[in-house]
């Protein structure tokens, strides 16, 4: 078991903790966003970002898009936009880590967390992640509620390497001569 699995898994237990069920209430985020630097990436401030990427999640168990290109060191603001009757989930992660939380979701159906690179949104409502993407790579997202991600509610991330910077004037490194 990973120490990821085992902490969700301990979660469930402590009294007290911030784990509740999954219902149709919204999920507020308080407070700083929890910088943590993720294989995918790691979270950032609203004003940080550049561009909005609209997803729908539907009833059909389906993104809209469900695939999204990003380049590098790019942050982007996800507006997640709930257009089905029931509560949906957007979860940024590597094809692994989302394997592995999927799995934990279906034995803990009940079980919540929070993250920054998680968003539940219920029924007719909106959720925002703002996510930095700083590492190159093919990445994914999901609903990971017990059953959703299998019936295929999942998408893409191609996060696209970074520009290299042309030699010239502007990069610092411009031949001086004396």
């Amino acid at each position: 078991m990973s120490i990821r699995t085992a902490t969700l898994a301990t979660c469930l237990f402590i009294a007290g903790s911030a784990c509740f069920a999954h219902g149709n209430e919204g999920h507020k985020k308080t407070g700083p966003v929890k910088l943590e630097q993720k294989p995918w990436g790691i979270a950032a401030e609203a004003k940080a970002a550049r561009r909005s990427i609209e997803i729908k999640m539907l009833d059909t168990m389906r993104f809209s898009p469900d695939k999204v290109e990003v380049r590098q060191g790019e942050t982007v603001k996800f507006v997640i936009r709930n257009d089905g009757k029931m509560l949906h989930e957007f979860v940024l992660g590597t094809k692994k880590d989302l394997d592995e939380h999927a799995a934990l979701m279906l034995k803990f159906p009940n079980m919540e967390h929070e993250e920054p690179y998680m968003a539940h949104v219920p029924a007719g409502k909106t959720g925002e992640i703002v996510w930095t993407f700083n590492r190159a790579g093919d990445f994914d997202f999901a609903c990971l509620i017990a059953g959703h991600y299998q019936a295929g509610m999942v998408g893409k991330v191609k996060v696209l390497a970074a520009k290299p910077v042309k030699p010239g004037k502007d990069d610092g490194h411009a031949d001086h001569k004396h």
